[in-house]
């Protein structure tokens, strides 16, 4: 009997079972000497390597950084693993990162961590419209967690922090100043967080009845160089945008620098919003960004719990979260747009 097992038969969580084991102050007298008891009952060994063997399990998590990665790890998949890893000191699992290369290989890492590390469940971001990760973990009936939703596959647990909800309201804030040409910097079409603000962002300009426009609207990489080349394309349309709201920091921050390139002011002529909170948002100058909030580390934690959670046998359509993100004012965004600069 593994410790999810064990934890089953006491219906009883496996982190609470873990604690017991592990003497914790945070668990009744009562309960530590039920779970003793049944783990002699039923031979369960606290020793990790002697436990392994004998229930062929790996007591290990796996993670995909998804790619493209230029660094490691950007600040967003930093925080999020902090926030796993943390969970995960206070269970017996430990935690095994895979950095995906390419998209084309990237389900290669997938098949090495089910296949060869045996991993007992997968988490990873950055989730697909059309996603075949999450159909070979199902095919392979593989017990994980995403970062985001998709329209691929039968219903499993997820946290999301809805970009429906930065595309809706970082447009609507353009429009409540006066903008008519709102330019949309998206993130890669492929991936479903796109697909989401996209929507929000048509949605605004459908509350104020005004047309889309799909020049306006440009998918580029998640990059300083994908904002920046995102942003020179829709300033140097015959009617170029006015606002410009971003599918990323790092990608607001690219088009920023076109924005001063064209002698304009980023906030002041052309009002910019991102979405993530990067770390380097608020020391922008000029301006500081304004943005969506990115909960990552929190998000990283209740990941670990849905997942120990569908170990215990929850249904997965029990374990799926919507995070809606808040707006973070700082001055990018601008304001009140003036005669001169109206369509």
């Amino acid at each position: 009997m593994n410790i999810v097992e064990l934890a089953r038969h006491l219906g009883l969580a496996v982190s609470t079972v873990s604690k017991a084991i592990n003497d914790r102050g945070d668990v009744s007298d009562a309960t530590k000497r039920r779970v003793l008891e049944a783990a002699e009952k039923f031979g369960f060994s606290p020793d990790p390597a002697g436990r392994r063997l004998r229930t062929q399990t790996s007591e290990t998590i796996g993670f995909v950084l998804s790619p493209p990665q230029t660094h490691f790890a950007h600040p967003f998949f930093l925080d999020l693993l902090m926030g796993i890893d943390q969970s995960l000191s206070q269970t017996p699992f430990q935690l095994i990162i895979v950095a995906g290369r390419t998209l084309e290989t990237e389900l290669e890492s997938f098949r090495r961590l089910v296949e060869r590390q045996r991993v007992d469940g997968v988490m990873f971001g950055r989730t697909r419209r059309d996603d075949p990760r999450i159909r070979y973990l199902q095919e392979r009936n593989v017990p994980f967690v995403a970062l985001g939703r998709s329209e691929t596959g039968k219903p499993f647990p997820f946290v999301d922090i809805d970009r429906t909800v930065a595309g809706r309201n970082g447009t609507a804030r353009f429009v409540g100043f006066g903008h008519r040409r709102i330019g949309l910097l998206s993130t890669p079409g492929y991936l479903m967080i796109s697909h989401l603000l996209q929507e929000g962002y048509r949605a605004a300009l459908k509350a104020a009845k005004l047309p889309f426009d799909a020049d306006l609207v440009v998918e580029t990489s998640t990059s300083e160089e994908g904002g920046l080349n995102g942003a020179r394309q829709l300033l140097a349309m015959s009617n170029p945008p006015t606002a410009i709201m971003c599918g990323h920091d790092l990608i607001a921050t690219g088009a920023m620098q076109a924005i001063a390139e064209t002698g304009r002011r980023p906030g002041a002529d052309v009002p910019v919003i991102g979405c993530d909170n990067h770390p380097l948002g608020p020391y922008l100058n000029p301006p500081p960004l304004t943005t969506f909030s990115a909960p990552t580390f929190e998000a990283g934690r209740r990941m670990v719990e849905l997942l120990l959670a569908l170990l215990d046998g929850r249904s997965p359509k029990e374990l799926q979260e919507i995070w809606s993100p808040e707006l973070i004012l700082r001055s990018s965004h601008g304001g009140q747009l003036v005669a001169a600069n109206e369509i």
